[in-house]
């Protein structure tokens, strides 16, 4: 699922997202707090999050190009609203890590609530991050990810939450691993 690798990649990069690459993530999160969730897959992040949070973390919305279990809808993430700024408390999301829809989406999801986005750490490192980590306030570390559950091994890439803000004002925060 790497760069590093050459397996077949799964269609639409749907990896759903272990419980072990969530935990990093709540304790940046607010204690209670509603989201939505635009590639929702499964709903497994959503689960995760519920699980985590001890249900204060709501999901108002989840979907997906191809929903893979009830309750998630069928709608393009590159083409919600919700109306635009402040209709909700954050987009949280494991996106497709293709970088043309991921700079897209980050690019559209800017305009309507700051969003939290599950991939790889090399990103912030490369040219084509370095206008949109300007909008990065924080970046919690993982590291690597068993995305596929029966596999021996772990993907070969570091994984980050990045939270994007339009309305960041300070440096980017970062923090190292800690499980």
């Amino acid at each position: 699922m790497g760069k590093r690798s050459d397996f077949e990649r799964v269609p639409r990069d749907f990896y759903p997202t272990p419980l072990s690459a969530v935990i990093p993530l709540i304790d940046h999160l607010p204690y209670s707090f509603d989201y939505v969730e635009p590639c929702a897959g499964d709903g497994r992040l959503i689960r995760h999050i519920s699980k985590l949070t001890e249900g204060h973390g709501q999901c108002l919305f989840a979907s997906d190009i191809l929903p893979l279990s009830d309750g998630i809808f069928q709608n393009d993430a590159l083409t919600l609203d919700f109306g635009g700024a402040g209709v909700v408390d954050m987009c949280i999301t494991n996106p497709p890590w293709d970088r043309g829809f991921l700079h897209n989406f980050i690019e559209h999801w800017l305009n309507i609530c700051p969003t939290w986005l599950l991939f790889d750490a090399d990103w912030m490192h490369t040219k084509q991050s370095s206008v949109l980590m300007t909008y990065c306030s924080k970046v919690v570390s993982v590291g690597r990810v068993k995305w596929i559950e029966d596999s021996k091994s772990t993907g070969k890439d570091n994984c980050c939450w990045y939270l994007f803000d339009a309305y960041k004002n300070r440096p980017t925060e970062f923090y190292g691993r800690t499980i």
